[in-house]
């Protein structure tokens, strides 16, 4: 047998075994075998038709999959003791994607809005955020009061969204952001002004105190927050979870993404 040949032969055996099959493709995105057929006769998926059946390259299926998130690529996720992988909230969402949806929610409600994992630490950056907010995040000690907020409103109990006080004096809230039936983090709007807002002298001076700031920064910067009214403040109440739910939404598809890449990882290497 000359080389020419042994070549060819060598080809065609990379070129079956690079491919996967119906029922593995099956194995990977969780489909029924027709709509793969359907997929693949309107070009919606990469394959190639081998006498009756369908064969799918690798590689072009391992880019197809990854083009299925609005982000290019996926973060390799922390293992977890029980030999699958942790993905925590940052893991699980296009950070570019969402931070522009959560930058028009922002202004379109005229509040400030980020996303948190359940110990309070930020995953976003604040959109819209009020003067005071900015001005108080410059002191290391009112940053602190701020994350432990965020983390005591992940505790709260209640499951529909409440305003909350914050160190500030101002309301805040949050809705609850879960990746099927586990919690992953939560969406905060904050930066509203109470009904008795500006706060009095002797609360100003408290508020100083116990964020250890100079009370005329808080002085300066007490007019610089989002003044709502009692029906807007309603509205908001009702759309901070529906906003978190489309997060929610985000994060969910982006986690099968996940399973699926990893079943594609799993296949024997050639």
């Amino acid at each position: 047998m000359n080389s020419d040949a042994i070549r060819q032969i060598q080809g065609k055996e990379t070129m079956v075994t690079s491919f996967l099959t119906t029922r593995q493709l099956q194995e990977i995105l969780q489909v029924d075998r027709t709509t793969i057929y359907r997929m693949a006769e309107s070009g919606r998926i990469p394959g190639m038709k081998v006498g009756n059946q369908w064969r799918f390259p690798r590689t072009q299926i391992e880019a197809w999959l990854k083009t299925q998130s609005p982000a290019a690529t996926v973060d390799v996720a922390v293992p977890a003791g029980n030999g699958k992988t942790a993905q925590g909230m940052g893991d699980l969402l296009p950070m570019e994607c969402v931070q522009l949806i959560q930058d028009t929610f922002a202004d379109t409600l005229g509040v400030m809005i980020l996303i948190t994992d359940l110990d309070g630490n930020p995953i976003t950056e604040p959109s819209n955020p009020c003067g005071l907010f900015v001005a108080m995040e410059k002191s290391p000690n009112a940053h602190k009061r701020c994350l432990q907020l965020w983390a005591d409103l992940a505790r709260n109990p209640s499951l529909q969204p409440i305003f909350t006080r914050s160190h500030l004096g101002l309301m805040c809230a949050r809705g609850l952001i879960r990746v099927g039936a586990e919690l992953k983090g939560m969406l905060v709007v904050g930066g509203i002004a109470p009904a008795d807002w500006p706060p009095s002298e002797m609360e100003l001076q408290r508020i100083a105190q116990d964020l250890d700031v100079d009370p005329d920064l808080i002085r300066r910067e007490a007019n610089e927050v989002f003044v709502v009214e009692p029906n807007e403040q309603k509205r908001i109440l009702g759309t901070v979870q529906r906003i978190a739910d489309i997060m929610a939404h985000i994060a969910t598809e982006r986690s099968a993404l996940y399973a699926r890449l990893q079943n594609v990882a799993a296949l024997p290497q050639l």
